[in-house]
């Protein structure tokens, strides 16, 4: 499916959204208009919002974290970059179908479990074709370990069984094999859901802080002082990182605003807390 090479002429899908809910290979997904826009549409997987769509303008990103991740990456490379991104986890493939929008010469590949849930969205949606997009069916960690050394520039996660990411994406021993398939420069970014504690996202950006040279965390103040359960993006690199000085200030501005902590305020944030290993606990 995501070796196809030919091209849909722009703006014609395949076979046009579908509303309802769908049988998929891991349980079910939901398709449901956008009630506040009318070219939009939400994907739900499981009864989970997975994903934001608008027909008209692909470069649009709804859900707050993905313009975070967005945010960073622009911010890191300038949009004539040849980028070479992997994205674990697809969904509706909205991130990846809005760098194809900001970086035209883009090199992506989505990796996605639910082989019947890739197939749906390359239905309902004008997603660019390969060699710029190319969805490939498999489970994340089995197909990092199979990519070649600095084969990207940019690795997404963005996995959740639930509202967890799957154990073995969160470890030191897989964060190594991420920072292998990148480049010197490469960016390394996870989506880590937490609960008010923030326990998990501490061991993970501890994880992160120790496989590379600079760490940055995002996040919404509320979600930083422990307040409500959300979305917190954390990302390492051995190239400085988040270092723009509009980056701080564009994270402030939008619809939900962001802190972007970097040096003292991540190491004060891990403080104590332990690097998730694939045989700890």
């Amino acid at each position: 499916m995501g070796r196809q090479r030919d091209r849909k002429p722009p703006g014609e899908s395949e076979g046009g959204p579908a509303p309802g809910i769908h049988t998929i290979d891991t349980g079910t997904c939901e398709l449901v208009p956008d009630r506040f826009n009318p070219n939009g549409w939400v994907l739900h997987v499981n009864g989970v919002p997975s994903s934001h769509i608008d027909l008209t303008d692909p470069a649009r990103l709804d859900f707050e974290y993905m313009r975070w991740i967005s945010s960073l990456t622009t911010a890191q490379w300038p949009v004539t970059q040849r980028l070479r991104v992997l994205h674990l986890g697809g969904g509706a493939c909205s991130l990846a179908r809005s760098f194809a929008a900001t970086f035209p010469d883009a090199r992506q590949v989505v990796v996605e479990l639910d082989g019947k849930l890739a197939t749906l969205v390359r239905e309902w949606f004008d997603l660019p074709r390969a060699p710029l997009l190319r969805i490939r069916v498999g489970e994340a960690r089995a197909v990092t370990e199979s990519l070649s050394d600095n084969s990207r520039d940019l690795i997404i996660r963005d996995v959740f069984a639930g509202s967890r990411t799957p154990r073995p994406l969160t470890t030191f021993e897989f964060v190594q094999h991420a920072k292998r398939v990148m480049d010197a420069a490469g960016v390394y970014v996870v989506n880590c859901g937490d609960s008010p504690d923030l326990a998990m996202a501490r061991r993970e950006a501890a994880t992160i802080a120790t496989a590379f040279t600079n760490t940055v965390i995002i996040a919404d103040p509320a979600m930083l002082k422990g307040r409500r359960y959300g979305n917190v993006i954390i990302a390492g690199s051995d190239a400085p990182l988040g270092e723009e000085p509009g980056l701080a200030r564009e994270l402030l501005g939008g619809g939900v605003l962001a802190h972007l902590w970097h040096g003292e305020q991540v190491t004060r944030f891990i403080s104590g807390a332990p690097v998730l290993h694939d045989q700890s606990t």
